[in-house]
């Protein structure tokens, strides 16, 4: 019975310390997004991978409104959709894929929304918080852009590499997630990931009773049997 309950009581903490440390990192991911003050800087010939992510930037170039990419499974408000990524080619040549924002499904696998660009063909100027590609939860909800799809293809959690195959180039690492403000967008309202650093405080807190309840049993218990 020592053994079990000093194992149980190991484990518990162990836990309890693991979902702690899980918090404070997620908190710290969170006020990084919550920064709204924070300055927009211009990269210039910098990649979006060597800054901190959630980093604001401004761009000037080009959107490439011909090879569009449609992230599925996105929802909104108990909606399903999709996210808009738009190629955008900087003055330099790198590619860089904006995050244009949330649109509604049709109703219709076969029917994909309008995403086109109207009347944005010249040079213009987006700022948005640099962020990494979505990422899926299980290995199920991966599916590859079909190269041989029409445009806008349809996609869930590509893999860079997937990207520069179906767009014929380099393209950055990261996407832009287009300011909620900023024109030529749709439902833009960002949130932090995953979920808030009080749910890990909370876990924490959880397995830091259990260990607590096993300590205490195991006194009442021993000091039952000494009673005897």
């Amino acid at each position: 019975m020592t053994a079990l309950a000093v194992l149980s009581i190991a484990v518990f903490v162990t836990c309890g310390a693991w979902q702690w440390n899980r918090g404070v990192a997620r908190q710290a991911v969170w006020q990084d997004f919550a920064t709204d003050a924070a300055p927009t800087i211009d990269p210039g010939m910098q990649a979006l991978e060597a800054l901190p992510r959630f980093t604001r930037v401004r761009l000037e170039g080009r959107y490439d409104g011909e090879h569009q990419i449609l992230l599925d499974n996105r929802t909104h408000a108990g909606r399903a959709g999709y996210e808009v990524l738009t190629p955008f080619e900087l003055h330099d040549g790198r590619l860089v894929l904006v995050n244009r924002g949330w649109v509604p499904f049709t109703g219709y696998r076969d029917r994909l929304p309008d995403v086109a660009l109207a009347g944005t063909t010249g040079s213009v100027t987006v700022t948005g918080r640099v962020d990494t590609l979505p990422v899926q939860g299980m290995a199920a909800g991966h599916a590859a852009p079909d190269p041989d799809a029409s445009w806008p293809k349809l996609t869930s959690y590509p893999r860079h590499d997937e990207l520069v195959a179906v767009l014929g180039r380099a393209v950055e690492t990261r996407q832009v997630l287009l300011d909620a403000d900023a024109p030529d967008g749709y439902i833009r309202q960002w949130q932090a990931p995953g979920i808030p650093p009080e749910r890990h405080f909370s876990y924490a807190a959880q397995w830091w009773l259990f260990a607590a309840t096993v300590a205490v049993l195991y006194v009442i218990l021993n000091l039952h049997k000494t009673d005897r």
